[in-house]
């Protein structure tokens, strides 16, 4: 069974689409439902790509997903594949993301509020009839700049539904018509500057802030959404470019695009492999720690499987296509992203699950407020009934229309994650915020994590006869000729143990007559003296053998989680030599301070279970807490199984190993000194390598996150007070614009509360 056979039921076919104009999770909702009722139609909606992932029976055409999308208000387009011939399978780009159409809306209503705002509110800046200068400025604001609001409006109520979008459209619209009627009615009523108040019973101000506050919120949402995609191009732009093809015995340089199965490649030392293969000549040491997360290199030979972005460290290899384009492991790791992002539960924006409630009260309150009014105000027949009810209730919509409210969010998120890029951590969106009050459950990766994923070498045990400084610099000068990255270690200690009057510019004596051997070791004359130094299975195939008790040290190294090497000198076993994986400095406060935030630590790697439980004792983690051996799709089952626990998981990562699982988990976390894919699939990046920035962000999310939740409060409690007061119709202008302004202040003062956090 093929690997897309995997992906969808026989007799289907995943049809992936992208969708323009969806704004929340009912819209979400709401195409899922509508591509549910086509017969044997199954979809899943990405809010962050902006696309629907729907396995479609045979029966159903393109055509008709399309239409049902388009019917539901918004609108639909066949995403188009890449051939299976390439190095990354299916194109997997985000839908195209609406903050390029905000970014001219948004500077266009900054540009035209500020002069409106100016001569709304500041006596000093009015002249004669700055009204109607007033009302020209914002209009544009309230048509052109606010259109994003008012369609998502008209959409919501062609489905009898209502968001935040449709309060904003209303109480815009209605500040700005309200205004424009008191003008008309009474032409003069700005003749004079400071009449009737700073506003002059205006409210082209309102109208035009709440305008810019809410696309400045939209536009900052936008790009947050964008970056979510990003991680998919990254992944695949790992992938080689070219590649070199053996083809009648000669070597010819291709795309990698175009490769087939069956093809031979010539991957030589430093370069990718292009494609998932099997070794067919040669041997080498390829570096697999982009998919497995292994810090030591995999020694290959004939026979061995090898993938794709993977890279040859040293030996020269023949390998043979096993899998190409879509089919290959990078590919699937693609997907393994794509649908996490999708799979992960939709978490509403605060302000939203407030305004299901919220609007339609608003609503049925200003309906009810124009009734009232007109009933009882007022001798029956009265000509000034209807102007005082309308009055009334549009009063009642423009108190309502949330000022402060669009203040809360962009500014709390402005104000933290601006504090936030000055400590060295991103974040996101404020949906990332709610993610780290909840979560209770941290997968810590090892390498590149909570370890360096350098080798260094740990230890040198010598054999009778030897001393471990002379074993050490000796192994270490052979191992100075050779391009392996434990060779690079060993001659690095080497050369800062070394004092020897004879070494060399380096540190270590010259070596002569070197030769190594891929995937065995290496060998040379150092001083005068035979020197070997490799795996105990190439010294014994070189005639060398080690005694019991030399064979007991070999294993007691080996399950402790390091990587041993066996030294021969003149023909006769000198010693061992091993290296580990280093913890980073700082690791073990880290986890105890994640403890303290009520966290449990969960250690996570590709290493072997030693090295794993090693590095675990060392930081605190509880052998329970320890899952070794874990290839990425173990990682994203290991959150899941997790979750599916009832735990909310945290995830903190570096490589495209972890990618998956970053994007599965509830919260994703990426060490900056990681790779783009690990960063861009993450919710939270540190850009440091220490373990307590991570720390350090959950906590500033959480503060973050309790600062925008006070701003809401206030921004509704301002409404829940200014809301009677305008259904009474007690409602001065003056009032209304000087509580909606100190409703403003406050929230942006308890904002900036947030730039001392840290200090």
């Amino acid at each position: 069974m093929s690997h897309q056979e995997l992906l969808h039921p026989p007799g289907t076919r995943v049809v992936e689409l992208d969708i323009e104009g969806m704004t929340c999770a009912s819209c979400v909702n709401r195409v899922e439902k509508k591509l549910g009722k086509l017969d044997g139609v199954a979809a899943t909606v990405n809010l962050p790509l902006e696309s629907a992932y729907v396995t479609v029976p045979d029966g159903v055409t393109d055509e008709q997903l399309v239409d049902t999308v388009n019917a539901a208000g918004y609108k639909a387009t066949v995403r188009q594949q890449r051939p299976t011939g390439g190095e990354g399978g299916p194109a997997i780009e985000p839908a195209a993301m609406p903050a390029a159409e905000l970014r001219p809306r948004l500077i266009l209503a900054a540009a035209l509020t500020i002069p409106v705002f100016l001569v709304s509110m500041i006596p000093a800046f009015q002249f004669p009839n700055w009204g109607w200068a007033a009302a020209v400025l914002a209009l544009p604001v309230v048509t052109w700049a606010a259109w994003p609001f008012h369609r998502a409006a008209a959409i919501n109520a062609r489905h009898l539904a209502s968001t935040m979008d449709t309060l904003v459209s209303l109480g815009v619209a209605s500040a700005y018509l309200f205004s424009a009627w008191q003008l008309l009615a009474d032409p003069r009523m700005t003749e004079n500057p400071g009449m009737e108040g700073m506003s002059g019973g205006l409210y082209f101000e309102v109208a035009s802030v709440v305008t810019t506050f809410l696309l400045l919120g939209r536009y900052l949402e936008a790009n947050a959404k964008q970056k979510a995609g990003d991680a998919l191009k990254a992944l695949l732009n790992l992938g080689a470019k070219d590649a070199t093809v053996l083809r009648n015995g000669k070597e010819e340089k291709i795309s990698a695009a175009t490769l087939q199965v069956g093809d031979v490649l010539v991957v030589r030392p430093g370069e990718k492999i292009a494609t998932d293969a099997v070794v067919v000549d040669g041997a080498s040491a390829v570096d697999a720690s982009l998919v497995t997360g292994e810090s030591v290199p995999v020694e290959v030979g004939p026979g061995s499987r090898v993938t794709g972005a993977t890279i040859n460290t040293s030996g020269r290899l023949l390998v043979r296509a096993t899998r190409v384009g879509s089919e290959t492991t990078l590919a699937q790791m693609a997907r393994l992203v794509s649908q996490a992002q999708t799979g992960k539960a939709p978490i509403a924006r605060l302000a939203d699950r407030i305004s299901s409630v919220f609007v339609p009260v608003v609503l049925g309150l200003a309906v009810l407020t124009f009734l009232l009014w007109l009933l009882f105000a007022g001798p029956a027949g009265d000509g000034d009934r209807l102007r005082q009810a309308f009055t009334a209730a549009v009063a009642v919509l423009v108190i309502a229309c949330p000022c402060a409210l669009g203040l809360a969010t962009p500014v709390g998120l402005l104000t933290g994650t601006g504090r936030g890029a000055q400590l060295g951590i991103l974040i996101k969106g404020p949906q990332v915020l709610e993610d780290t009050r909840t979560a209770d459950t941290i997968l810590l990766d090892k390498t590149g994590t909570v370890s360096t994923g350098i080798l260094a070498v740990d230890a040198t045990a010598s054999f009778p006869g030897f001393q471990d400084q002379e074993v050490l610099r000796l192994a270490g000068a052979v191992e100075a000729a050779s391009e392996h990255p434990v060779a690079r270690a060993i001659a690095a200690a080497a050369t800062e143990e070394s004092t020897g009057a004879t070494a060399d510019a380096g540190g270590l004596p010259p070596v002569q007559g070197f030769s190594s051997a891929p995937g065995g070791g290496v060998s040379g004359t150092v001083e005068g003296r035979s020197v070997m130094a490799g795996r105990s299975g190439w010294l014994e195939q070189n005639g060398i053998f080690l005694d019991a008790g030399q064979q007991a040290m070999l294993a007691s190294a080996e399950q402790g989680g390091a990587t041993a090497i066996c030294v021969s000198v003149d023909g006769k076993a000198a010693g061992i030599i091993s290296l580990r994986d280093t913890i980073k400095e700082g690791s073990a406060a880290a986890v105890g301070r994640l403890k303290e935030l009520g966290l449990r630590p969960i250690l996570l790697t590709g290493d072997n279970a030693a090295v794993a439980a090693q590095v675990a004792a060392a930081v605190g983690i509880a052998p329970e807490d320890v899952y070794a051996g874990i290839l990425p799709e173990g990682k994203v089952a290991a959150v899941r199984k997790l979750q599916a626990g009832g735990a909310t998981v945290a995830m903190a990562g570096d490589g495209v190993n972890d990618a998956a699982a970053l994007a599965q988990a509830d919260l994703g976390i990426a060490m900056g000194s990681g790779t783009d894919v690990a960063i861009e699939a993450a919710d939270l990046t540190v850009m440091g390598n220490d373990l307590a920035q991570v720390a350090q962000a959950i906590e500033l999310s959480r503060k973050t996150l309790g600062t925008i939740k006070t701003n809401l409060f206030w921004a509704f409690f301002y409404n829940a007070v200014g809301i009677p007061v305008a259904a009474l119709g007690l409602l001065n202008p003056m009032i209304a614009g000087g509580a909606m302004a100190a409703s403003s202040v406050l929230v942006v003062a308890n904002s900036l509360r947030l730039r001392s956090f840290g200090k």
